[in-house]
């Protein structure tokens, strides 16, 4: 054999090494306001897309306590975890986002938000393990969970991971769910003609619910508060609109929500030809 050949051993090997895939570098949790957590790694996210909660109307009472817990969990105080249930479109998602966003004004590297899909619940242990050595607060967060029937499994899981676990969250992380429904597990109105316990079905997925320190409601927004919604984003962009096309384009939607009202600001904005 040829010396320019090298030892086969060794190319064998090289070949080898080159089809392994590189591990992931571990997460950097000090560095970002917030992160994507897929279930085997993090990424960065440089800037958490929310509006200003002077923007955010119509969920005062809402507004005031999810705020005030996210302050206390970025001060490293007693927080609680939050479930945040109710009418689609009405804001549950922005607000969290917006309020760790104010929390970080008064010091980035104190909190950040870790959002994880619904499909990496199962991996909740790894980032919990991951997130406790940090020395930084972590609101974890799961937008629009909901559970199948028949899955057992997953209402348990984060029950012992809310409260009573050998893998609960640890001291600097909380949990934020938001769902539309309270129970976030289906419910059927059969459970209640059980004629053996009927409320044992009921109990046990409102327990769930129960796990959260803060359970806080979201409703259908009235007439007045979409309008003043609308408002609120129009004066901050510097548009104009009409009552009655406002009240048009909810009405062609079926629904009147934040969501339906910043809808309708994006099409005064394509209207008046800015962005936003």
């Amino acid at each position: 054999m040829s010396a320019d050949q090298g030892d086969p051993l060794a190319r064998i090997a090289a070949a080898l090494e080159r089809l392994i895939p590189t591990a992931a570098p571990g997460a950097d949790w000090l560095a970002a306001p917030a992160y994507a957590w897929d279930g085997k790694s993090a990424r960065a996210i440089l800037r958490i897309q929310a509006p200003p909660l002077e923007l955010l109307k119509g969920i005062d009472q809402q507004k005031t306590l999810v705020t005030e817990n996210v302050a206390r969990l970025a001060a490293g105080h007693a927080a609680h975890d939050m479930l945040l249930w109710g009418s689609r479109g009405m804001g549950k998602s922005a607000l969290l986002r917006a309020s760790v966003a104010a929390a970080q004004l008064a010091g980035s590297e104190r909190i950040a938000l870790v959002q994880v899909a619904q499909d990496a619940l199962s991996s909740l242990a790894s980032l919990f393990a991951a997130l406790g050595g940090a020395q930084r607060s972590f609101l974890v967060f799961i937008d629009d969970l909901g559970f199948e029937d028949g899955d057992g499994s997953g209402p348990r899981a984060l029950r012992s991971w809310l409260e009573g676990g050998v893998e609960a969250r640890p001291g600097n992380v909380r949990l934020a769910v938001t769902s539309n429904r309270r129970a976030i597990v289906a419910r059927h109105a059969s459970e209640q003609d059980d004629p053996l316990n009927p409320r044992d079905a009921v109990d046990d997925r409102l327990a769930l619910a129960d796990r959260f320190g803060l359970s806080i409601g979201f409703h259908n927004c009235s007439q007045d508060d979409y309008l003043a919604i609308i408002a609120g984003y129009a004066a901050a962009f510097g548009l104009s609109f009409e009552q009655g096309d406002a009240l048009e384009w909810s009405r062609r939607r079926g629904a009147r929500s934040g969501r339906v009202a910043w809808h309708y600001v994006t099409e005064l904005a394509g209207r008046a030809g800015k962005a936003l």
